[in-house]
């Protein structure tokens, strides 16, 4: 027996927000005027928050894209603190932050750069280095007066000092790698040469060698200006025949990435045009009248006000702008324009003999709920988003929800007034572009073009509405009857498992972090040395250091072999050089095993401690020796390999494994780590926001959406959708960063867009099977859906073609949460709904019997009459009524045969008599031409027929209506063969 889910509705809130908004509606109606010019005023009064653009600005790469309070920036502070640097003695393997510095990669042009010739042009580039100098008011800034110094004199680059040496015999000499003993001292050649051939630790040959110049940090403001005229003369046009150069900056990874900004401003116009194209095209009727291009404009319109008010509020408020936040004006674009497909839809609903407010006032009944879900799940995803530890991500999220509550706002006030306005204008039947009024019908004699332009006004006679478009009839007779096929199912789920697989395939393979190349634009300077630097200088990664970070008895042997299998840990990394270890401890060992010193003992430890650092000068930066303690000391290895985000992800994090594991209190670090920790945080990060936000979501839908079962569906369809488009943006080489974290919270928002719309219309629509509600769903939105799903990829289209990955980013990862999105709501959502008609919130039939249950499994309901000679004869009514056989007598009399009657509910029948509403149309089918005859009864009268054959002579059969009185009806009397259906 068919379970019946009147009761498992949640219409308690859902009922008196659509009764709320109705009311809304006729007083928006009403006083269009004010509704209309009141949004146009309040965006400009907000809108001149732009005016403190530029002071908002807060594009900082290490303050915006990597986590607040990350581990790295303590151990930085911690380093800071007790290290701090010593300008006399530079030493960039000690440097807690990147450093001042430019940078410039020769890569030769055959096999070998380590030849006279190649050398010659290097040094020719060094030269003019060197001779770089810039004004700063009447001083002159030059490198030699900038430069860091030890002892004195400015970083040489050690492997032009080996060829300033051996000249001519460079390309002779056995240069041992990574470390080349050169006079008295051995010198590191990992960072200075790249691409190397090695034969027994010589190098054969060499593809490119990089040159620092390092500078110091006490002025920047001063290093500033160099850098930027290094930017600005470097590369040089001077004819290079034997390498090719690639230059870089401190400073080049942040001014690139704010360059970016101009690449999306041109983007944001080109968008702005197609979806006032499209939007106009979606809305363009052959009815001179009933066009809807200047709805459409406006739509568009109203989308911009709601940009320009909610960034001016942010910026009066004095939020910071951050470059993703450029990425809000192209989604918000499609929120707003996805929102007035569905309002013009439901307006179109309407009865055009309404009065306007009346129009508007069941258009904002029937859409409010819809848009209103679609609204509270995308600010509440956003403003979930506001938990992440990243700048960048909260900014795009604060101005992303603002503007979505503004799109809102102003759908309801600003485009709900136009929409009157415009209504106002097609009751009057005057033409959409010279406002004139035009003839509902074609004069005779005029041609085909003058009906075109010149004659409009057009409706449906029978439903009193608009034209049915040529979209929403493809959904009804083409793709929703397709779609609710038996094998067309089966396809679905089979195409539904397909997307799971490969899906759940794509998330295994996800990568993690940013690539901070990826900041810059494609075609910058700065990419092309990352692309060299990567190619050519890889084998030898940072070298780490490993703090000591509490006082500890460097003199107890037992302390010390704790600290010693701690550092043998350190060594047994894969990535670890065992080789390359820089540590004061062992070095003050061996001066005081030259020096026959018993440094077992805490005093003797600590009195000659300071002696030892005087003559190493490097040392004394690794211990914080202060007031005869050590309260924190270092020591430093060096990580080989390390060339992609997943080493680095797996460095950090066995680094401080090791670390914590250690019985002695140790912390890592190095300056890439503040950028590295982005891993530590981005994928439970990414899982919190997204397992909190899908929580809201269904508690939203089960709220608003008038049947729980179906709720389930639509948080159903948040996580498939999820799951795709992660999946799919690893397939897509999208890795799992700050960028993506974000479009994945917006991924949820947009899911539950396409569900709630489709499984609303599923629940609130009365036909009496699921695949009719499925059909009747994709009738009502399916067509607005797909023009909300198509503009909102033209509004982002555009930035496929950005320079920048974070723009292309932000298409790729929209596009495929637009696209499956859609196809969940359009395909598979409706096809699953069908399996479950318990969403239905109208009451099951009850069983009354065989012949009845076959008549409620045919497609059609046969109607069966019998003829005088007894002979069955059929026919199909194609309507959603059920027929049911004499056997529920209308009256308390004898049955008739010949009566057959029709209900549209069985609540209807009570006690064997039926009550007919009178809306409900009657009719009787003439047995020879099967011609339908229709009558309507008033709405006070009672209908009575009588049965004039023998058989029921002494009965008259009565269909009760809404009068307590029988009256006779001025309906003709058929004889018994021709009275088949009241």
């Amino acid at each position: 027996m068919p379970l019946n889910m009147a009761g498992c509705t949640t219409d308690c809130v859902e009922k008196p927000i659509s009764i709320c908004f109705q009311k809304f509606g006729r007083f928006v109606g009403t006083y269009p005027w004010w509704f209309f010019i009141s949004p146009l005023l309040i965006s400009a009064v907000l809108g001149s928050g732009f005016y403190f653009l530029e002071d908002r600005e807060a594009n900082d790469i290490e303050d915006q894209f990597t986590p607040v309070n990350g581990p790295a920036k303590l151990e930085r502070q911690f380093v800071q603190q007790n290290f701090p640097q010593n300008d006399s003695v530079f030493s960039n393997q000690r440097l807690y932050t990147d450093g001042v510095y430019a940078s410039f990669i020769a890569v030769s042009r055959s096999s070998n750069i380590l030849t006279d010739a190649a050398f010659q042009e290097i040094v020719t580039l060094h030269r003019k280095v060197k001779e770089l100098n810039v004004s700063m008011g009447h001083e002159v800034l030059t490198f030699e007066g900038l430069c860091a110094r030890r002892y004195k004199k400015c970083i040489p680059n050690k492997i032009l000092d080996i060829y300033k040496y051996y000249g001519n015999n460079l390309e002779t000499t056995e240069l041992t790698f990574p470390f080349f003993r050169f006079g008295f001292s051995y010198i590191f050649l990992g960072y200075s040469v790249g691409g190397v051939n090695i034969n027994s630790s010589v190098i054969k040959s060499a593809k490119a060698v990089r040159l620092f110049y390092f500078l110091k940090e006490d002025n920047r403001s001063r290093t500033d200006l160099w850098l930027n005229e290094f930017l600005k003369v470097f590369p040089s046009n001077l004819s290079l025949n034997f390498i090719k150069v690639t230059h870089s900056t401190s400073l080049s990874r942040q001014v690139e990435f704010e360059a970016n900004t101009k690449d999306v401003i041109p983007l944001f116009s080109i968008t702005y045009v197609i979806a006032i194209a499209f939007s106009i095209l979606s809305c363009l009727r052959f009815d001179c009248v009933r066009n809807k291009a200047w709805v459409a404009t406006f739509g568009v319109f109203s989308a911009g006000l709601a940009v320009l008010s909610s960034f001016g509020m942010m910026l009066h408020i004095g939020v910071p702008f951050v470059m993703t936040v450029a990425n809000s004006p192209f989604l918000i674009l499609g929120i707003g324009v996805d929102d007035m497909f569905i309002l013009i839809s439901c307006w179109q609903q309407t009865s055009v003999h309404d009065r306007v407010e009346t129009r508007l006032s069941n258009t904002y009944k029937e859409a409010a709920i819809s848009i209103t879900i679609t609204t509270l799940t995308d600010v509440l995803a956003f403003y979930i988003g506001l938990m992440t530890p990243f700048r960048s991500v909260r900014s795009f999220c604060l101005y992303t929800s603002t503007s979505i509550l503004f799109c809102y706002i102003y759908s309801i006030t600003f485009f709900g007034a136009f929409l009157v306005l415009n209504g106002r204008r097609e009751n009057s039947n005057k033409h959409w572009l010279t406002c004139k009024e035009v003839p509902e019908e074609c004069p005779v004699g005029q041609s085909k073009w003058y009906e075109l332009c010149c004659v409009g006004g057009a409706y449906d006679p029978h439903t009193g509405r608009e034209e049915v478009q040529p979209m929403n009839h493809f959904f009804k007779k083409y793709y929703g009857p397709f779609l609710t096929k038996s094998w067309t199912k089966v396809f679905v789920i089979v195409l539904y498992c397909i997307y799971l697989i490969i899906s759940i395939y794509g998330c295994f393979q996800i990568q993690e972090g940013i690539d901070l190349r990826n900041l810059a634009a494609d075609d910058s300077y700065v990419v092309k040395y990352y692309d060299n630097e990567k190619a050519y200088f890889s084998e030898y990664g940072p070298n780490i250091m490993v703090v000591i970070r509490r006082e500890f008895p460097y003199w107890d042997e037992k302390y010390m072999s704790d600290l010693e299998t701690c550092i043998e840990d350190f060594k047994n990394l894969s990535f670890i050089e065992k080789d390359i270890f820089t540590s004061w401890i062992k070095s003050y060992k061996h001066y005081g095993y030259h020096t026959k010193l018993n440094l077992s003992t805490e005093d003797v430890f600590k009195d000659n401690l300071g002696t030892f650092l005087r003559f190493y000068s490097d040392f004394k930066q690794d211990v914080n020796f202060t007031n005869n303690s050590i309260y924190a000391s270092r020591f430093f290895i060096q990580t080989v390999n390390i060339s992609t985000a997943l080493d680095e992800m797996n460095m950090l994090n066995n680094l401080r494994e090791t670390a914590q594991k250690c019985p002695v209190p140790l912390l890592v670090y190095h300056p890439a780590f503040i950028y590295h920790d982005q891993y530590a945080v981005i994928v439970s990060n990414t899982i919190q926001n997204i397992g909190v936000t899908t929580a809201v979501m269904l508690l939203i839908s089960l709220l608003l959406i008038p049947n729980p079962l179906c709720s389930l569906w639509v948080t159903f369809s948040i996580a498939s959708v999820i799951v795709g488009v992660t999946g799919f943006m690893a397939l897509w080489d999208v890795n799992l960063d700050t960028i993506s974290m974000i479009i994945l919270v917006v991924c949820i928002g947009f899911s539950v867009d396409f569900s709630a719309h489709i499984s609303y219309a599923f629940v609130s629509n009365k036909k009496p099977s699921a695949n009719e509600k499925a059909v009747e769903a994709l009738f009502s939105l399916g067509y607005p859906i797909l023009q909300g799903a198509v503009s909102t990829i033209l509004g982002v289209v555009v930035l496929s073609a950005s320079k920048n990955y974070i723009f292309r980013t932000f298409f790729k990862i929209m596009f495929l949460v637009i696209f499956f999105g859609l196809f969940h709501g359009l395909t598979f959502i409706p096809v699953f709904l069908t399996f479950f008609d318990m969403c239905s919130g109208t009451p099951a039939k009850n069983k009354s019997g065989p012949e009845e249950q076959d008549m409620k499994n045919r497609h059609t309901n046969n109607i069966q009459s019998k003829a005088k000679d007894g002979e069955l004869k059929v026919w199909e009514i194609y309507d959603n009524h059920t027929f049911q056989p004499d056997n529920h007598r209308t009256c308390q009399s004898q049955p008739c045969s010949a009566i057959w009657m029709i209900t549209g509910n069985n609540h209807h029948v009570q006690d064997n008599q039926m009550c007919m509403a009178s809306t409900i149309p009657m009719f009787r089918v003439d047995s020879q031409t099967y011609e339908v005859h229709m009558y309507t009864p008033s709405d006070d009268g009672m209908l009575r027929v009588t049965c004039p054959s023998k058989q029921c002579s002494e009965v008259q059969n009565c269909l009760l209506g809404n009068s307590n009185h029988i009256q006779e009806s001025n309906v003709p009397t058929p004889n018994g063969s021709d009275l088949s259906i009241l």
